[in-house]
This record gives C-alpha cells, sequence and structure tokens, in this order.
C-alpha cells in the first residue's frame, strides 16, 4: 500500500539540506544536477522533487489512467529486456513487479507532479522510474537504477507517447464504447415502446409534419452508432505504439525487437491489441492520432448535446413550454419557487459536452505543437484526452438510467397538438395544390380549428377521403397519399 505518512503539499519546497544530513523529515537524494532534500517517506528522487517544486501551479496530478499505462509500460519494458538478458532476470521481475502494483493504483499519492510540466512528460517518466526502482529494490536482492534499469531502452519521447495511447485505448475500450453501447441500447429500447406514439414533428423549432416518438428516439440511437462507428475507427491507428524509438525515433539504446515486443506485451496485459507503429518518428513527432480520437470525442458530444437539448425541449413547460415528455423528477428545482423541478441531467449532459468541445480545441493546439522530432505538450494532450473519456463516460449512463429510461409521454397533450397542427395539410399537396392548401393551413392557424375541419368546408374532398388522408400515423410512413378524385387541384 501507498504511504499515509504527510508529504509536502504540491508545490512546497523542501528546506535545503545541511550539512551532514537532510533536515528532520527528510533525506537528501542526488541526481546529475547535485544534491537536493527530498521527504522521508516519499518513494520518489530527486528528479521528481525538482518537478514538484519547479511547477506549482494547478494541483492536477497527472490523472490516475496514465500512471496506470505508464506502469504497464514500465513492466513490459521490464519483462522484455529481462526475455532479451539485457536485465538480470531477477531485477527484471522486481521491476515488472512493481510496475504491476503501481499500476493496479496502490502508489498513486506517490505521483504527485502537475500536469503543466516539461512538455514532454520527461518529469512523469522520471517518476515512474524512481518510484518503480524504489519499490523493486525493497528486498534489497537487487540494487535497481531509475535510468539505467528501470528506464532501459527507453526514452520519455517515446514512453510519455506510448502510455497516452495505451492510457485512452484502455479508457475507450473499458468505460466509453460500454457507457456508449448502454445509452444506444436504451434509446433503441424505449423507441420500440414509442414505436406508434405519433407526434408533431418540428423544424426550425415550429410545427411541421408528424412523427412517431420511435423514429425520433431512433434517430438519436443512429447519431449514437455513427459515433461508435468512428471512435473504434480511430482507435485503429490510436492503437500503433511507438515505443523502441527512443530519443529522437532511430531507436538508439534499443534492442531492435524491443518495440514489437513491448507491445505483444501490452496487449497481453491490457487486453487491447496494440502494434509496434511502422514509423516511430511520426509517434514521437506528433500526435495525430490522439487529436483524431479527440474529434471523434468531440463528435460524440455534439449529438450528445442535440439529445439532451431535444429532451430539454420535449419536457419544457410543462404548462407554457412543449410539455411533450414528464422527465423523472430527481430533486427540487428552486430555493424559491416551490415545486418547480428542472431536466437537471440533460443539463449536466450538455456542461460535460461543452467541456469535451473544449479539451478538443486545446488538444488540437497541443498536436500542432510539435517541432521537428518532438511534440512538447503531451501532458496536457493526455489529461485533457483522458478527461473527456472519463466525463463522457460517467454522463451517458446517467441519462441513459435517469432520464431516457424513466421518461413518460403526455399522451393526451402530445395528440391534442396534433389534431391542431395545420400542417398535417401537407398531404394535400397533390390532390388539391400547394396554393389551396396553403389557404387552408392559414385559415385553420387564424381561427385556431382543427385543420380537418376547414379542409372539409374548403377542400372539396369528403370526409372520408381527408380522414385517410390527414390521418397521423399514416404520414408518418411518408410517400404520396392516395386520396381518390373529387374536388380541385
Amino acid at each position: 500500500m501507498a504511504s499515509k505518512r504527510k508529504t509536502p503539499a504540491r508545490g512546497e519546497r523542501a528546506p535545503a539540506g545541511k550539512t551532514g544530513g537532510a533536515a528532520a523529515g527528510y533525506r537528501l537524494e542526488h541526481d546529475s544536477m547535485g544534491e537536493l532534500s527530498v521527504p522521508a517517506a516519499a518513494l520518489w528522487g530527486a528528479q521528481t522533487q525538482r518537478a514538484v517544486q519547479n511547477f506549482p501551479i494547478s494541483g492536477q496530478p497527472m490523472p490516475r489512467e496514465f500512471i496506470r499505462a505508464l506502469a504497464l509500460v514500465k513492466a513490459a519494458a521490464a519483462q522484455v529486456n529481462g526475455g532479451f538478458g539485457l536485465l538480470d532476470p531477477g531485477a527484471a521481475e522486481a521491476i515488472a513487479q512493481a510496475a504491476r502494483e503501481v499500476a493496479d493504483g496502490g502508489f498513486d499519492a506517490q505521483f504527485p507532479i502537475d500536469v503543466y510540466q516539461t512538455g514532454s512528460g520527461t518529469s512523469s517518466n522520471m517518476n515512474a522510474n524512481e518510484v518503480i526502482a524504489t519499490l523493486a529494490s525493497r528486498s534489497g536482492k537487487h540494487a535497481i537504477h531509475p535510468n539505467d534499469h528501470v528506464n532501459l531502452g527507453q526514452s520519455s519521447n517515446d514512453t510519455i507517447p506510448t502510455a497516452i495511447r495505451v492510457s485512452a485505448a484502455l479508457a475507450v475500450h473499458e468505460h466509453l464504447l460500454p457507457a456508449l453501447k448502454h445509452l444506444r441500447k436504451t434509446i433503441e429500447r424505449r423507441a420500440k415502446e414509442l414505436g406508434r406514439t405519433v407526434k408533431t414533428g418540428r423544424t426550425h423549432l415550429m410545427d411541421a409534419m408528424p412523427l412517431t416518438f420511435g423514429q425520433e428516439f431512433g434517430a438519436w440511437a443512429a447519431q449514437l452508432d455513427s459515433a461508435q462507428q468512428r471512435i473504434e475507427d480511430a482507435l485503429r491507428r490510436l492503437r500503433r505504439l511507438p515505443i523502441g524509438g527512443t530519443a529522437i525515433g532511430t531507436g538508439i539504446n534499443a534492442d531492435p525487437r524491443f518495440g514489437k515486443a513491448v507491445a505483444k506485451a501490452l496487449s497481453a496485459a491490457g487486453g487491447v491489441r496494440f502494434e509496434s507503429a511502422a514509423d516511430k518518428f511520426e509517434g514521437l513527432a506528433s500526435q495525430d492520432d490522439a487529436v483524431e480520437l479527440s474529434g471523434q470525442l468531440s463528435a460524440l458530444a455534439v449529438a450528445l448535446t442535440k439529445i439532451a437539448n431535444d429532451l430539454r425541449w420535449m419536457n419544457s413547460g410543462p404548462l407554457a413550454g412543449l410539455g411533450e415528455i414528464e422527465l423523472p423528477a430527481l430533486q427540487p428545482g428552486s430555493s424559491i419557487m416551490p415545486g418547480k423541478v428542472n431536466p437537471v441531467i440533460p443539463e449536466a449532459m450538455a456542461m460535460v459536452c461543452a467541456q469535451v468541445m473544449g479539451h478538443h480545441t486545446a488538444i488540437t493546439i497541443a498536436g500542432q505543437s510539435g517541432n521537428f522530432q518532438l511534440n512538447v505538450m503531451l501532458p496536457l494532450i493526455a489529461y485533457d484526452l483522458l478527461d473527456s473519456i472519463r466525463l463522457l463516460a460517467r454522463a451517458m449512463p446517467l441519462l441513459a438510467d435517469s432520464a431516457i429510461a424513466g421518461l413518460k409521454v403526455r399522451e393526451a397533450h402530445v395528440r391534442e397538438a396534433l389534431d391542431r397542427n395545420p400542417i398535417l395539410v401537407t398531404a394535400l399537396n397533390p390532390i388539391i395544390g400547394y396554393e389551396k392548401a396553403a389557404a387552408i393551413a392559414k385559415r385553420a392557424y387564424k381561427e385556431a380549428r382543427p385543420v380537418l375541419e376547414v379542409a372539409l368546408q374548403d377542400s372539396g374532398l369528403s370526409e372520408k377521403q381527408l380522414r385517410k388522408l390527414l390521418d397521423p400515423a399514416a404520414l408518418t410512413r411518408g410517400g404520396i397519399r392516395a386520396g381518390g378524385g373529387g374536388g380541385g387541384g
């Protein structure tokens, strides 16, 4: 388990070491820049401590999903290096075991470095190297060095881009896609249940031809199905890992077999099929794959915003709005207006979508920030991409279970509005002509009368013909209505 002893707050500077030792509660560590005081309880070393002190910016550490993926990369690297004979088998297993413990979440408190750090993520890479080295050395059987052993065959420049891809792919497979499928299936179930309930359609927020709730909900489900297909397609490219490219893509100091072997090991550990990128230079210099996935998450957010806003409009009122549906009442809606209930889940969904769209803007800007052989906004890409996935994965089940699954249609109100809808006269166009139909619609609007009643007076068609032509349920099936002779054209 992670140590529960108090360590300095993020950004708090450790006291300088005194001659002959560190201040109370601290120990002396050193790196290539010299000595530094580090909290005695911390598993990290000097390079992590320098980053803690250098970047007291947001107070937001790197996401749990990213730390998990980074640790999985370290475990896979140790396993591969041990298999290649580049690490002592015992040392390799010690590193791999320590990394797996980190991946499982037992030491999250040992990863304090701010998101807004060095753009390559070197600080986070060294944080992982130092913590894993400390854990792997605890038995006393092996002296594990953060750089020479844990980081063997790697560079921050290929490890961090790899961890971004692994963390995002796992989060999408484990959380986002199941949540998306659950929402889509919930909508499809409600669409089937309401497949014969006819309502007034709307274009430009104005009354239009009728459709069923099943058709309206079915369009939402189709949007989500398209979003799922786009996301799955983007994952095909995201799963290409640049590990093995090391410093700039050439693979210096790594076994030529390293990249493919690590990708295979990560596939086994994560349950997602990863592959070694054919061009490691691309994977280091650009983050186009992450930008593409972010773009598909933004497109999903667009669809979800549309669904959330449709629900809000349909639920509006109920007396002075559309009042077509009643969403489940979850909490009081006002601190001053008794009895008011608001569509809180669709509102929360809309806010999540706004944040995801904002993240995509930031990720797009970060994605273009590659200079020559390295992108230098990697931590920001990791944080915003994973936050988008997490927000969507958590909000979609709420929309499904707390809004759509339990909504009720106000059928009498819906039918009343439908019967008074003059736009139904559109079905008479092929028989009486557009201009005569328009005159009937305008009179029905002006006199606030059902269109059937006005058409019976002005169309020259019989009541039997009109009831057949203006049947809302029949109109939801489209096509040209056969009215049979009589009266004008």
